[in-house]
């Protein structure tokens, strides 16, 4: 990296935090700072989910499979999210903007004490607040790894840096700031994609490299699935992701309570699944075409793409490309902060708390900037520590911790908004929930915690998922515990009637101090400024 370089990645962080400052202006309470207020247009969110998604892992660790493998990384990868996110248009994006607009919540969470009872919100809120505070990590080790290519500075400098200038932005704007910085960031990546895209094509003949260079290449490189990567792999990872992208780990679900309507959901979901198909496809060409460029040093081959954008790319585009690594990466980031804010603070405090129940507007905001700059700091410590034998290696953490963790948490959340699972509560719930993560763990470690060995990548991510569905099914037939109470709960945001006044009409409160969140939708104490319960519910 020469001046120019930096010029331009200086640049991006002024801006980044420019609009953060500006975001703070449009957040005057909770509901403001974690769901936009229901006023984000669908295409924004849209692009805002899209960008959610990504980090520099798809640079790292991605770019190691794409450089091993070939077409597999987008096969195995980003297009299963782009069909899981299509499924969850549908299914789930209209269903969680009922979520605010008719029950009132500013946290995705914060209807569970309803569906199923406290406890249960609790054991997905702590679990699922750990595991990503382990997946972030993994997110700043990665943008760290690239930055300490490009300029020689140390990871943990690398990640101080990144966690800082985003801890600004997204502390102070909430989501509106997390929209807006990936809008830009997508307007970068775009083109940063695409000047990587014309290198790599002028260098190996031209535009006919797009269906020339595949003879050049190993032959593994074209098979849809290869090494680790496997049919079942595909299947696992596409249920996996259907949860997970379509709000089962909450900062997506953010997206679609932002919008106005539940059409404007399913709208966004639309548009986040066809970028997920579409522009994959662009990053990952000059990554198939990598072992033809250049030589990896790395075992893993996850230095591939940052050797081969410093030997193609001039000085200013260099910067550029390095800003959309660091695009991807604050994206997500920010959107995992905002969401893990509101669910400490939404669900998880006023539980542990008595004071945390009655506080003011003001003090409720507070308590969401500080929580952000809590979990972020929490996330770039453990960052320092991706590499450790505890961990081995980014995309161990990203694949194996996360897909294997994520449907353990996500399916009582998820299948519990449907009414085809009614019957489950919170006995098929907590159960599926502890059974799962229990599973990951044999599956994975012995019992002294060391790595079991030649158990396949397959069956590390889907086993615990498919032991939680299983379980949560086969208990909510054989102890229901369905109630009135649950069913009408359903019924709010099953219903697809979004005319005018249709949310006020079927508002309902979500409880905030039951014991056991049964037997009333009776209104709750409604702190921060919530916007209250219509008069007839």
């Amino acid at each position: 990296m020469n001046s120019l370089d930096w010029a331009v990645l200086i640049g991006y962080f002024g801006v980044m935090v420019a609009i953060g400052v500006w975001s703070h202006k449009r957040v005057d309470d909770v509901a403001d700072f974690f769901t936009a207020g229901g006023k984000m247009p669908w295409w924004l969110s849209g692009i805002s989910h899209h960008m959610s998604g990504y980090s520099a892992v798809m640079f790292t660790g991605y770019a190691g499979i794409a450089y091993t493998y070939g077409v597999t990384s987008y096969v195995t990868w980003s297009f299963p999210i782009a069909i899981g996110i299509a499924i969850g248009s549908s299914l789930f994006a209209p269903r969680l903007n009922r979520l605010r607009s008719r029950l009132h919540v500013a946290s995705p969470l914060e209807y569970l004490k309803n569906r199923y009872n406290i406890p249960t919100q609790q054991a997905l809120a702590w679990s699922g607040m750990l595991l990503k505070i382990v997946d972030v990590g993994a997110k700043w080790a990665a943008i760290a790894t690239l930055l300490s290519v490009f300029t020689g500075m140390s990871i943990n400098q690398g990640i101080l840096i990144t966690g800082v200038i985003t801890g600004i932005y997204c502390t102070v704007g909430g989501l509106w700031a997390d929209a807006l910085t990936e809008l830009g960031q997508f307007i970068i990546q775009l083109c940063a994609g695409v000047a990587m895209l014309i290198a790599v094509m002028s260098k190996l003949g031209g535009f006919s490299a797009l269906w020339t260079v595949w003879d050049k290449l190993p032959d593994a490189h074209t098979h849809p699935t290869a090494g680790p990567y496997t049919v079942t792999f595909l299947l696992a990872y596409l249920f996996i992701k259907t949860f997970e992208y379509s709000g089962g780990m909450w900062n997506q679900a953010q997206r679609y309570m932002a919008t106005d309507s539940a059409r404007s959901a399913t709208r966004s979901a639309r548009l986040s699944a066809i970028l997920w198909l579409v522009w994959p496809l662009v990053l990952f060409f000059p990554m198939w075409c990598a072992p033809l460029l250049v030589h990896a040093e790395k075992p893993d081959a996850s230095d591939s793409y940052a050797l081969m954008t410093e030997s193609l790319l001039p000085h200013g585009l260099l910067g550029l490309v390095i800003v959309g690594f660091f695009s991807h990466t604050m994206a997500m980031c920010s959107s995992d902060a905002n969401a893990i804010s509101a669910v400490f603070t939404r669900d998880i405090a006023p539980v542990v708390s008595k004071a945390a129940r009655s506080w003011s507007s003001r003090g409720g905001l507070l308590a969401a900037r500080l929580s952000t700059v809590s979990f972020l700091a929490l996330s770039m410590a453990l960052a320092t520590q991706i590499n450790s034998p505890a961990f081995k290696d980014i995309i161990t953490v990203v694949i194996k911790w996360v897909a294997g963790l994520m449907g353990p948490i996500a399916i009582p959340f998820m299948l519990g908004m449907l009414r085809t699972f009614r019957k489950s509560g919170p006995t098929a719930a907590l159960t599926s929930w502890a059974a799962g993560l229990l599973t990951f763990f044999l599956v994975n470690y012995h019992l002294d915690g060391s790595d079991r060995t030649g158990v396949a990548l397959q069956y590390q991510v889907s086993v615990p998922l498919a032991v939680s569905l299983v379980l949560y099914i086969v208990i909510g037939l054989v102890k229901p515990e369905d109630t009135p109470e649950r069913d009408a709960l359903l019924a709010r945001i099953d219903s697809d009637d979004d005319g005018p006044g249709s949310a006020s009409a079927a508002a309902i409160p979500v409880q905030g101090g039951r014991a056991e969140g049964e037997g009333t939708l009776t209104p709750a104490v409604r702190p921060w400024g919530n916007a209250p319960a219509s008069p007839g519910c």
